[in-house]
């Protein structure tokens, strides 16, 4: 009875560790990090925190909630939000709710919105001139009687290059993955809005250690890891 009860310990630990554990990457509750947020001309806008609030192992995957908080320059906190990342072992998904910039997280804050994500996905090892996914976001809600619906197409996903990067965190070797992102959204009326993105990712790390944003090919925000704990 005792070595069952030992053999049964030793298995949940090992699941415990795997459930720890995301493309060899060691991934636990309260860990996370930091980015420095900026405008077009370098002026910086604030602070933005990711921490894993919950890993707990899911179909045969590692299952991380993740929340998101904005800061001001003066550190007081702007707004949250929850997202999901997921690991199969091959690749990382990522709930593309984590794309939607600030300024859209606070206009829906009211709305009561319902999104469903078509996940950003990223392969577990990474090659210039890959080809990647295409991946987007559907939400739908209301303003009052208005109904308000909300789409993000993220498509063109290619690893451009690999280059060094260096930001307030250190300095990397980094592969600089490309995409097209257009944004709409009705309420009434509607908008389009089409940008460009540049991310910067490194293995061994589960996010952009920088990420910029183009619009009709003029530079209009990026963020830069600062912090990772």
């Amino acid at each position: 009875m005792k070595r069952i009860l030992l053999l049964l310990g030793l298995i949940t630990m090992g699941l415990e560790l795997w459930a720890q554990n995301c493309l060899g990457v060691s991934v636990k509750e309260g860990s996370g990090f930091e980015m420095k947020s900026y405008d077009g001309k370098g002026k910086e806008n604030g602070t933005l925190l990711y921490k894993i609030r919950n890993v707990t192992a899911e179909g045969g995957a590692t299952v991380m909630d993740v929340e998101f908080e904005s800061l001001d320059k003066k550190g007081t906190s702007q707004m949250k939000s929850l997202y999901k990342m997921r690991c199969d072992g091959n690749q990382l998904m990522m709930d593309a709710n984590a794309l939607v910039s600030e300024e859209q997280l606070r206009m829906f804050r009211d709305m009561q919105m319902k999104f469903t994500s078509n996940d950003v996905v990223y392969p577990g090892q990474l090659s210039v001139g890959q080809q990647l996914k295409d991946a987007s976001l559907h939400g739908e809600g209301t303003s009052g009687p208005i109904p308000v619906t909300f789409d993000m197409d993220i498509k063109n996903r290619k690893v451009e290059g690999q280059q060094k990067v260096t930001v307030p965190a250190g300095t990397f070797d980094a592969y600089k993955v490309t995409s097209d992102m257009a944004v709409k959204t009705k309420m009434g009326v509607g908008m389009t809005i089409e940008v460009q993105s540049i991310a910067y990712r490194v293995p061994g790390m589960l996010w952009d250690v920088k990420s910029e944003t183009y619009r009709r090919g003029k530079l209009i925000g990026y963020t830069e890891l600062s912090k990772v704990f």
